[in-house]
């Protein structure tokens, strides 16, 4: 009998433990206020947590900073360092009154460096003056869809009280900047260097992101931030295998770690999958349409292996109009591609018709459909 209770006991003992061990759920701890874990590619949300929260995001403000300096293709002219610029609190790439020096040098301390020092030269020079260039900040910001966001300067710091953003926005602002090349690249470098004009020596700066730098071996680029309202913010880039992922963190005390659990998760969790290629779209029962429609890019989707299996997929064509005798008459895009997770949309594609007129989209997959593939959150 003794014995019995012993193993009765052991059990007990045992399933206690289970219940309580961390399960591999689609749920995921981070320290952050607000959090958000995206797929470059598509825009899908993996992961959020009051992700549409507005708040104070202190230097990743720079980001935006720097897309419309590398879009402004002035990145070769020289800048003149004014007396504003020198009035510039906080963090530095100290420029000296009067100096010229690169707009793209600029760029580069602005995003390594995160000198707001940097942040108002670049304003001044793009935008003519500091209160212009905040103008096209939330021009850009209304252009791309962060309705949640108000931009009232260059760099972030805690002058303003109407400055702030959302993790979503702020992934949504990320996702734009990584379709630019030069972007990309001054985003993922390690160290940089600047002439200096009044020294021998060149200005040599160290980007102060550690994920990519020190601590994750898929990190591709990012941006850190702090200030004493907005506490720690981070915006990371990563990349595996192809899978592109975004994440943002703002007032996070533990955001390195944070950031590597959400990009990880990612990667674990999710996997890349072609739902349709591109090119002529096949078994079309439309006389009209046969063998004269197609999609200009594969589509592809991360997914769960869940719901791999309740893909379901589309297609939604116009009618034929009796004004379409003639080819070149008929719209660019006829009709869309709908995808579905049992009856949940998660994509919607456009179908274009080969009417010999069609201009074909650039870009990345985002860019062509950033107005009609809505996200969604695939956490449970």
């Amino acid at each position: 009998m003794l014995q019995i209770k012993k193993m009765t006991t052991g059990i007990i003992i045992i399933l206690l433990l289970i219940t309580l061990l961390p399960h591999q759920t689609s749920a995921v701890g981070v320290s952050a206020q607000t959090a958000i874990l995206i797929d470059q590619e598509s825009g899908r949300v993996l992961f959020e947590k009051d992700a549409h929260k507005k708040m104070r995001i202190a230097s990743i403000t720079k980001i935006m900073t720097a897309i419309l300096a590398i879009e402004s293709g002035k990145l070769e002219e020289m800048v003149t360092v004014s007396d504003r610029v020198l009035k510039a609190e906080g963090s530095s790439i100290y420029l000296q009154k009067g100096e010229k020096i690169k707009l793209e040098d600029l760029v580069y301390g602005l995003m390594l460096r995160s000198g707001n020092d940097s942040a108002v030269a670049i304003a001044e020079h793009v935008g003519g003056s500091l209160e212009g260039f905040v103008i096209m900040m939330n021009q850009k910001a209304a252009e791309i869809g962060m309705t949640n966001t108000e931009f009232a300067n260059p760099h972030g710091l805690d002058d303003h009280e109407n400055h702030f953003s959302t993790a979503y926005d702020m992934a949504i602002l990320t996702q734009y900047a990584m379709k630019n090349e030069t972007y990309q690249k001054i985003s993922g470098t390690e160290t940089h260097r600047a002439p200096n004009p009044n020294e021998k020596w060149d200005r040599v700066w160290h980007n102060k992101n550690k994920l990519l730098t020190q601590l994750y071996e898929y990190s591709t680029g990012g941006k850190t931030g702090y200030t004493v309202r907005a506490k720690r913010t981070l915006v990371s880039t990563a990349t595996k295998d192809g899978f592109d992922t975004i994440v943002v963190t703002l007032n996070d005390p533990n955001d390195w770690k944070d950031h590597m659990n959400l990009h990880n998760y990612a990667y674990s969790h999710f996997e890349l999958v072609k739902l349709k290629d591109k090119g002529t779209l096949k078994g079309i029962e439309e006389d009209f349409y046969h063998n004269k429609i197609f999609l200009e890019r594969d589509v592809i989707y991360p997914l769960t292996k869940e719901e791999q299996d309740k893909v379901n997929i589309n297609v939604k064509l116009q009618k034929p109009d009796e004004e379409w005798e003639r080819e070149e008459v008929v719209p660019n895009v006829v009709g869309n591609l709908l995808v579905k997770i049992d009856e949940r949309k998660i994509a919607e594609v456009p179908i274009y018709f080969d009417n010999g007129k069609v201009e074909k989209p650039k870009g990345s997959f985002w860019e062509m459909f950033r107005n009609l593939f809505f996200a969604v959150s695939g956490v449970k």
